[in-house]
């Protein structure tokens, strides 16, 4: 009896570096961080940290939920491109509040676009979302001519640039779509639906669940979240650029499995998420203190998005 209590405390050792390790690790690196770089801690770089992280952290709140259907999207970084130029020019013919809607709306029907076409043709997520990558990017330069859309009102640029208290206002939107999403995931049969469809297709239809719907509903959320960070995107920059957002899709990817989120589907977290966006913003954040050649900050994202998945296929090798 001994030896079995024994086992159990030993197992929940175990569970607990399970999910806490990651939190560990991301202390460990800031406190590194602020002894290598002193102005690392600064209120200033702080809140210009989480700033920065926004947008990608957005846009992997609703790439959580494709990649828990073990499915990924490639097209976020040219929807976040995409949804910036339109909102760009939106604001220059309509209220604010309904170019932000425009905009988002868009992100939100290339994502149920990319969703529809998967399901239909049951071909491979990465191939069709890889087509739209370059179809919206080569909109996006289209409807702007190539060129960035200055002239923003300053009303419209109050999203990116405002503060509530000391906090900008970006941040609070992500903090915001972050509980959302976690709501949904976890609260709702939509949320279910997701994970037990990434954890087993087949079984989930046989038991009357409607997988092409959920997945594009999934698909849909993700380009929903990806236009509002590209409206946030232009809100803080200023203009809406047709290039803008190159590589976020690796970003927004690497965001959500670094956080835990499985690539095979069925486990993770956009809490999770939350913690991935974290840890590359402070990296990067780190190096960019320190002067390192951007060149290595990208070799540096890329070697740690592997080490995530090399980690993740030893986790579902113990299952």
């Amino acid at each position: 009896m001994a030896k079995v209590e024994k086992t159990l405390t030993k197992s929940e050792i175990q569970k607990k570096i399970s999910s806490y390790g990651f939190v560990i690790v991301l202390m460990a690196i800031v406190v590194v961080m602020s002894l290598i770089a002193p102005s690392f801690l600064t209120t200033r770089n702080i809140m210009n940290l989480l700033r920065q992280i926004s947008v990608v952290g957005i846009a992997a709140c609703g790439a959580t939920f494709v990649i828990l259907l073990g499915e990924i999207d490639l097209s976020v970084g040219s929807i976040i491109a995409f949804a910036g130029v339109l909102y760009a020019s939106f604001q220059f013919f309509m209220p604010v509040p309904f170019a932000v809607i425009g905009a988002v709306f868009f992100g939100w029907l290339i994502g149920l676009v990319n969703g529809w076409i998967i399901t239909k043709t049951k071909i491979a997520s990465f191939v069709i979302t890889l087509g739209s990558m370059a179809i919206v990017r080569g909109f996006a330069l289209l409807y702007a001519n190539g060129r960035p859309i200055f002239g923003l009102k300053e009303s419209a640029r109050w999203l990116g640039l405002s503060y509530i208290g000391p906090v900008p206002l970006m941040v609070i939107l992500f903090v915001l779509i972050v509980s959302i999403s976690a709501v949904i995931l976890k609260m709702t049969k939509t949320g279910r639906f997701v994970y037990s469809i990434g954890g087993n297709e087949e079984a989930s239809y046989l038991a009357g669940i409607k997988v092409s719907l959920y997945k594009t509903l999934s698909f849909g959320i993700a380009g929903l979240t990806a236009g509002f960070g590209g409206v946030l995107l232009t809100s803080r920059l200023g203009s809406g650029d047709p290039i803008a957002a190159q590589g976020y899709e690796f970003d927004v990817i690497g965001a959500v499995v670094i956080g835990g989120t499985s690539l095979k589907g069925g486990s993770g977290s956009v809490i999770g998420t939350l913690f991935g966006a974290l840890l590359l913003g402070i990296l990067t954040n780190g190096m960019n203190l320190l002067g390192v050649n951007p060149y290595w900050q990208q070799v540096s994202k890329g070697f740690i998005i592997i080490v995530a998945v090399l980690i993740d296929r030893q986790r579902q090798k113990k299952l």
